[in-house]
């Protein structure tokens, strides 16, 4: 099939998705609203959870850096504690049984796990590392604890810890020998808890690791090289998100194949990879349009989709980065082509696309954003209003529709592959003027998830998109990287002032009623 039909085929395909989005409302929803065997869980990662950051032999982490540098987070906070779930794992387990939820998908910190990422120590000679054990034991309880309580665990391998003395030794993500030492972290978790583990996510969003760490110097690591460097500590944001990114999906195959040929036939896991997917709707018909809102797609979800389906980057990437992203050989190409068993979405809004005539974004910048915005333009308003409603962060939107949307992209462009949602959720702000009862009140937060799950629910039942499980971000309010403490994701309000309490707002209660229906 010629590339130029292709491309006619996914601009009808777009056009056809932007009409059904519009059907973004739902109401009486139910267990039997989703297939037998649909997962329902909360979700969580390990830095913005546990704290404990001098405990059981952690080391430090990019993450424990950067939140210390003045000025990175909003808030000026730390996740030293964060919600203490280190803790109070036990008593968070038990959140989740209240409300019925079947998993927890929770990250493992690399940097609790191997003790060679402390010092100058190497892998030993089988490569199988030096283990903490302090920090297996803790694991080990946590998921034991989950099971106990009839909860599936679901593991992300890496959720953005990354240990500080891999940045150090040879600058982390930007190095190819991080390959090995990730594979080696990720199969000392097959052995260690694959007995127990039957879902393992080897990524947490690789889009905004490249973009965020190293394109804008947003997270850590902090690097970009635009508006002259005045916030950010080096970098080159022009080459290094695309070395960043090739480096992850070779580490994610390289950890896959290990798992394939060592551990699948024994534990009988899944592994899959969470991607961060943002839907785009052309903000008009015309041709123009639907062609930019398809390469924002490449650019977001492409970037990493296409080499793991299609054994390469997309097209659109090829022509307007050239040189600049980097190659596959024929080996690594087939490592990673086929190297997942599911596919993570983390899909929370949509924005509209446009071309962009001016270019003059890339005329500014010399980044990955720019290449990205130099073809086209993403908008949360259109004829002055906005596409929906929007939650506390800037960058949020509700736009319900934007789920069956994506999930019928995935479905048509990859042959419909197993689909977990890895996170989905809105925030409200952390104000000091808002008690905690009216806190509890969060009816936009219970009319964002009934929405969403009821086109989800749709795209399964009615188009026969292949989705399994839904996981809410999140169970707790938590410290929200570069938003620190200013956000409040949870179903559970955690009372920073008073001993990290946990109180149950309305949403907890929803969940509860709607998994416990028939």
């Amino acid at each position: 099939m010629g590339m130029a039909f292709k491309g006619a085929i996914l601009a009808i395909v777009l056009v056809l998705f932007y009409i059904q989005g519009c059907l973004s409302e739902s109401t009486g929803l139910s267990r039997e609203s989703f297939p037998n065997g649909f997962v329902f869980g909360t979700a969580s990662s390990a830095y913005q959870y546990e704290g404990a950051v001098d405990e059981d032999g952690r080391g430090p982490t990019i993450w424990d850096k950067f939140a210390h540098a003045f000025g990175k987070v909003l808030d000026f906070s730390n996740a030293d504690v964060a919600v203490d779930q280190y803790h109070r794992f036990e008593e968070d387990v038990q959140l989740m049984v209240d409300m019925g939820m079947d998993a927890y998908r929770f990250s493992i910190a690399w940097s609790q796990i191997s003790l060679f990422v402390h010092s100058d120590l190497q892998c030993d000679a089988d490569g199988s590392g030096q283990i903490n054990q302090a920090g297996i034991d803790h694991y080990n309880k946590l998921i034991n604890a989950l099971l106990a309580k009839g909860i599936k665990p679901y593991v992300t391998l890496f959720h953005w810890d990354l240990p500080q003395a891999l940045e150090d030794r040879y600058n982390g993500w930007l190095s190819p020998q991080i390959i090995q030492d990730y594979a080696t972290y990720a199969e000392i978790c097959f052995k260690e808890f694959g007995d127990r583990v039957k879902y393992w996510i080897t990524f947490n969003e690789p889009h905004t690791i490249a973009i965020q760490g190293y394109d804008v110097g947003l997270q850590a690591p902090g690097h970009c090289s635009i508006l002259l460097q005045l916030f950010c500590r080096g970098g080159n944001s022009a080459t290094e998100p695309y070395v960043v990114a090739h480096n992850i999906l070779l580490s994610h195959a390289t950890a896959i194949d290990i798992y394939k040929r060592k551990y699948k036939a024994v534990q009988h896991g899944s592994v899959g990879m969470a991607f961060d997917v943002m839907w785009f709707e052309p903000m008009s018909d015309t041709p123009r349009d639907i062609a930019a809102t398809q390469r924002a797609m490449d650019f977001q979800f492409g970037w990493l989709m296409d080499p793991i389906f299609f054994g390469d980057y997309p097209i659109s990437m090829r022509e307007r980065v050239q040189n600049r992203l980097p190659k596959f050989s024929a080996a690594d190409a087939a490592l990673v082509k086929g190297s997942l068993d599911f596919v993570g979405i983390n899909h929370y809004t949509t924005y509209y696309t446009k071309v962009n005539s001016t270019n003059l974004i890339g005329v500014l910048f010399n980044d990955a954003l720019a290449d990205s915005g130099s073809i086209s333009l993403r908008e949360s308003f259109k004829n002055f209003k906005p596409i929906g409603e929007r939650a506390a962060s800037i960058w949020l939107y509700s736009v319900p529709g934007g789920m069956r949307s994506l999930m019928n992209y995935i479905k048509k462009k990859y042959d419909n592959p197993p689909v977990i949602i890895t996170e989905n959720g809105m925030d409200d702000s952390n104000s000091p003027f808002i008690s905690i009862n009216k806190a509890l009140k969060d009816e936009k937060r219970i009319r964002y998830h009934n929405n969403y799950l009821g086109n989800l629910s749709a795209a399964i039942r009615e188009d026969g998109c292949d989705v399994r499980g839904y996981f809410v971000w999140s169970l707790l309010d938590n410290w929200e990287w570069a938003a620190g403490y200013s956000s409040r994701f949870g179903l559970y309000f955690v009372d920073y002032k008073n001993n990290l309490k946990r109180y149950p707002k309305d949403s907890a209660l929803w969940f509860k009623k709607l998994l416990s229906s028939a």
